[in-house]
């Protein structure tokens, strides 16, 4: 049996292509269905419904074989323990530093200002901000980053952005592009030694997928 992770949503969305192109079908839908181990029409291969930040853990763990989940988790998980073969560039966004659009970002940079960041991505924004020489004082946050500086909460927010619809709703605006996004196929150490020829045919065909994307 091959077990792989996914999370709902985009991520999931953008895999099905992939997954067809090995001829894998996903039979059930994951935002209609209760179920958190989805069948598919090959008997040896299933998927696995788990939240995005959890998806490294259930691969180094073996709770699964192989996962797919963004660059931004697999930084702030660290990585370790897990084979990355491919970037299947899907789920694709950004990484950046927003503020509040009255907030004079680059004047409080320049004046040497201790600034309040309100993120999830801690280990990003930390090297990001240590790079620049940047002062910080890092506040942790899971959900709703916008409302931080609204509040006042937070001078700025390190966040995803994709079409940047949600800061400009909440009168935010992108002042700094730390890194771009996409999502990786990560892998079982283990497995892929165990498990290794599905797995391999895996891969190749994922690989396969995203190079005739890339030519489309």
């Amino acid at each position: 049996m091959i077990t792989l992770a996914l999370s709902k949503g985009r991520i999931f969305d953008d895999t099905l292509p992939l997954l067809r192109a090995a001829g894998i079908e996903v039979l059930d839908d994951p935002e209609k269905s209760r179920k958190l181990i989805l069948d598919t029409n090959q008997p040896g291969v299933r998927v696995l419904i788990v939240r995005a930040s959890d998806v490294p853990t259930y691969v180094e763990n073996g709770g699964a074989d192989l996962g797919i989940t963004g660059k931004d988790t697999l930084i702030e998980h660290g990585g370790q323990g897990l084979y990355q073969p491919l970037d299947l560039q899907i789920a694709k966004c950004r990484i950046s530093v927003a503020v509040r659009n009255d907030f004079d970002y680059e004047r409080a940079v320049k004046q040497g200002s201790r600034l309040r960041v309100a993120t999830k991505y801690v280990a990003i924004a930390r090297e990001f901000f240590a790079a620049k020489g940047v002062h910080v004082d890092l506040i942790k946050l899971y959900g709703s980053m916008e409302l931080a500086p609204l509040t006042g909460l937070a001078d700025a927010i390190v966040d995803l952005v994709s079409t940047g619809n949600t800061l400009r709703a909440n009168h935010l605006v992108e002042v700094e592009r730390i890194m771009d996004i996409s999502s990786r196929l990560v892998v079982n150490q283990a497995a892929l030694k165990l498990k290794q020829a599905p797995i391999r045919a895996m891969i190749d065909a994922f690989a396969a997928a995203v190079a005739a994307q890339a030519k489309a």
